[in-house]
C-alpha cells in the first residue's frame, strides 16, 4: 500500500515539475492565460486514473440544482412533449432505460473499457441475457466446467432443452478450448478466477481461439473486479460482473452487467434486456453507483487480507491445502502475475483441512463472528460459505466432485475487518476440528 503511494506521489510530482517547466519557458503572460482558461466545476485534461474513474465515471452534478450525486428518478414512465417529439429527451419506460440506470451503465463502460453495458436485477440475469444475445437453437458454446453453480445449472437445464449444446471443459489448457470447437460455436464462456477453486485461464490466447472460429469469448470477471483484471484487455468480446459482489460490495442490493466491446454487440445485449424485461431498478443503481467509488480501497484491503489468511492457513497443522493467487504455491502463479494488475489477488480463496469434509462442515459450524456463514461475497463483511449445500448445490454431484468441489470445501471471502481479528477466530475454529 505504502509502495503503491510512493509510486503515485511520484508520478504527480513529475507532471507538476513538467507543467511547471513548460511555464517558464512560456514565459508569464502564457501562464496567466493558461489561468484563465479554467474554471470550477470543470474538468482538469488529460486520462483519469482508476481511483479517480470510480468515484467520478458518468457522475455529473445535477443543473439545476448542482447536487453532486446523480439523482434518483423513481419514475415508470417519462412525459412526451408531442407524438412527433416521442424519444427525444431519450426515455419513455423504465422497462427500456432509465436515467439512473442509464447513468451506472454508462460508468460500468467507462470502467471496464467497454463501447456499452447493460445493468441486470441480478447476476445470473447478466449471464443468461449474455447468452441469449449471441446464441439460439443449432448453436454450441464451449464452457469452462468450472464456473458459478448457477451458470452451470442454465446452460444445462435452461438452455440446453431450448435446442443449445454445451462443452464443458477444464480451461487451465487452452488445448482443451481449442479441441472443444465445432463448426457451429458461436461462444467461448470463460471465467477467472473461477468460481470457488479459483483456476484461472490464459484470456489472451483463448480471444485468439474464439477470434480465428468467428465466435464470441464471454469473461465472468467477477471475482477479479476492473481493479485487478480488464477482459476487454485482451480480446474478449464481452465481460460479465455479478454487481452484487464486489461493486455494491455492502450486502444491500442484488445486480449483474454485461459490459460489451463493441457498440453492436452492446445494442444485441440491450434487445435481450428489454425483451426480457430484466433492467436494474433505478434504486439499485443508485446505490451502487455510491458503492463503486470505495471499491478499489476495498479490494486492496481485501486483497491484502486474503493474503495473510492463506499464509496463516499454509503453515497450520490441521490445514491439508490452501488455494490462493497470490501465492507461491498456486499451480497456475505465473499466469496471476501475468493478468493481475498492481499485485493484486483479489479477496477469495478456499482450504481444505485434516479429516475431509465432515472436518470441514465442523469448522464451518464453529466459526465465530466477525466471520459469517452465508452465501455471497466480495463484501465488507468476511464470509465462510459451503459451496456444496449453498452456492453450487445445483450442479451435478460428479461435475462438482471432479473439480473439486467436496461437501467440505471450505470458500473464504475475506472482507475489511480487522485481519488479526479474523485470523484469531480462524485459529479458534480449527482448535475445534
Amino acid at each position: 500500500m505504502m509502495r503503491r503511494s510512493q509510486q503515485l506521489l511520484a508520478k504527480a510530482m513529475s507532471a507538476a515539475s513538467t507543467t511547471r517547466a513548460t511555464t517558464r519557458a512560456a514565459g508569464p503572460a502564457a501562464a496567466s492565460t493558461r489561468a484563465n482558461q479554467t474554471k470550477a466545476g470543470t474538468w482538469m485534461q488529460g486520462q483519469m486514473e482508476l481511483d479517480t474513474e470510480l468515484v467520478h465515471a458518468a457522475v455529473t452534478p445535477e443543473e439545476k440544482t448542482g447536487a453532486i450525486l446523480t439523482p434518483l428518478f423513481l419514475s415508470t414512465t417519462f412525459i412526451q412533449e408531442s407524438v412527433d417529439k416521442y424519444l427525444e429527451k431519450g426515455f419513455s419506460y423504465s422497462r427500456t432505460n432509465n436515467p439512473t440506470t442509464s447513468a451506472l451503465e454508462k460508468k460500468l463502460a467507462i470502467l471496464e473499457k467497454g463501447a456499452g453495458a447493460c445493468a441486470f436485477g441480478t447476476g445470473m440475469a447478466a449471464t443468461t441475457s449474455a447468452i441469449s444475445a449471441v446464441m439460439k437453437a443449432g448453436d454450441h458454446c464451449v464452457i469452462t466446467d468450472c464456473s458459478y453453480g448457477g451458470t452451470n445449472r442454465s446452460c444445462r437445464e435452461f438452455f440446453t432443452p431450448l435446442g443449445m449444446e454445451f462443452t464443458f471443459c477444464d480451461f487451465r489448457d487452452v488445448e482443451n478450448v481449442r479441441k472443444a470447437m465445432k463448426p457451429n460455436t458461436k461462444l467461448i464462456f470463460s471465467e477467472t478466477p473461477a468460481n470457488p477453486v479459483l483456476s484461472l485461464c490464459d484470456l489472451d490466447e483463448i480471444s485468439k481461439i474464439a477470434k480465428e472460429a468467428g465466435a464470441y469469448h464471454v469473461v465472468d470477471s467477477t471475482f477479479a473486479t476492473p481493479v485487478i483484471l480488464r477482459p476487454l484487455d485482451h480480446g474478449a468480446d464481452m465481460v460479465i460482473q455479478s454487481l452484487t459482489k464486489y461493486y455494491e460490495g455492502h450486502n444491500i442490493m442484488t445486480g449483474g452487467a454485461v459490459i460489451s466491446k463493441t457498440p453492436e454487440l452492446a445494442e444485441k445485449v440491450k434487445w435481450v434486456q428489454n425483451v426480457h424485461g430484466n433492467i436494474m431498478n433505478p434504486f439499485a443503481a443508485f446505490m451502487v453507483m455510491q458503492s463503486t467509488k470505495t471499491m478499489a480501497l476495498r479490494v486492496r484491503q481485501q486483497s491484502a487480507t486474503a493474503m495473510a489468511i492463506a499464509e496463516f492457513l499454509e503453515q497450520h497443522p490441521k490445514v491439508t491445502k490452501v488455494v490462493y493467487p497470490g501465492l507461491k504455491s498456486h499451480p497456475q502463479k505465473a499466469i496471476a502475475d501475468k493478468y493481475h494488475r498492481n499485485g493484486l489477488h483479489g479477496g477469495m480463496l478456499w482450504f481444505d483441512i485434516v479429516g475431509g469434509s465432515e472436518a470441514g462442515t465442523r469448522l464451518m459450524n464453529s466459526i465465530q463472528r466477525p466471520w459469517s456463514l452465508c452465501e455471497n461475497l466480495g463484501a465488507t463483511e468476511s464470509i465462510i460459505t459451503a459451496c456444496a449445500v449453498m452456492t453450487h448445490a445445483n450442479m451435478l454431484k460428479e461435475d462438482r466432485l471432479k473439480v473439486g468441489i467436496t461437501d467440505g470445501f471450505i470458500r473464504v471471502s475475506c472482507g475489511i475487518e480487522e485481519t488479526g481479528d479474523l485470523i484469531k477466530a480462524l485459529d479458534a475454529a480449527l482448535a475445534q476440528c
